[in-house]
């Protein structure tokens, strides 16, 4: 099968785990087929994601790193499968809010989907992880008032994730959402800051978005998502 580096693939949306709905609905193994990098977490919210060289890390809210099986479920992830022959830039001495000022500076990305990969050095990495929730499930910003904070100093590693435009906000996080994996796989989780100190980026365009949803879960399908107040729980949830 021919890899489409030109599509991104995601299954589920944000906003379904915005009031709570966690349960697994796609299978790793099914994921993996839509692509080789990317991001989402895990059965129960229990973790946060990372997806590259075709290999799925689910990093826990203990700080420990696993390998995701083929059966292991999520009820969302984005997946693309990576273009290696993308072009790349050495970029350092910057922090989060600065990367991405710059790139948006460098490229008319504003209101497309685009991958972001960045490999190498920080000087500083913090990033958060949520811990595995249990039956019935909370919303997702009780959830993230309790998650896990990690903090590491000149680390090496592997950043994957994603900008949306504004327009998609609920599909996906508007702006960027970026996750993050040690090269030890003993520090990572979803990115809140890092300064880099160098590393190579890689940003990957898409032309087109395969938006796949769970329409056997009925749980999703009867569901009547409030969209007051949606943005402002996402945002607060990611932050």
């Amino acid at each position: 099968m021919q890899k489409d580096t030109k599509k991104m693939y995601q299954h589920g949306t944000l906003a379904l785990l915005v009031p709570g709905l966690y349960d697994g609905t796609q299978s790793i193994g099914e994921l993996l087929k839509h692509g080789d990098y990317g991001i989402g977490t895990a059965q129960g919210l229990g973790g946060e994601m990372i997806v590259f060289d075709g290999v799925a890390y689910l990093v826990l809210n203990t700080g420990e790193v696993q390998v995701l099986t083929d059966d292991v479920l999520t009820p969302f992830a984005t997946v693309h499968f990576n273009d290696e022959n993308s072009a790349t830039q050495t970029v350092s001495e910057l922090d989060f809010k600065q990367l991405t000022q710059k790139i948006l500076a460098q490229h008319a990305y504003q209101n497309i989907f685009f991958a972001v990969t960045l490999r190498g050095k920080f000087k500083y990495m913090k990033t958060r992880a949520v811990a595995k929730q249990a039956k019935p499930y909370p919303p997702l910003v009780a959830v993230a008032d309790k998650q896990s904070v990690f903090e590491a100093n000149e680390t090496t590693g592997t950043v994957v994730g994603y900008y949306a435009p504004q327009l998609f906000e609920g599909m996906a996080v508007a702006g960027f959402h970026l996750h993050y994996l040690d090269d030890k796989h003993e520090m990572g989780g979803h990115i809140l800051d890092f300064t880099i100190q160098e590393a190579k980026l890689s940003l990957q365009p898409f032309s087109s978005v395969e938006q796949h949803f769970p329409i056997e879960d009925p749980t999703f399908m009867q569901t009547d998502f409030e969209l007051d107040g949606l943005s402002k729980q996402i945002r607060q949830a990611e932050s």
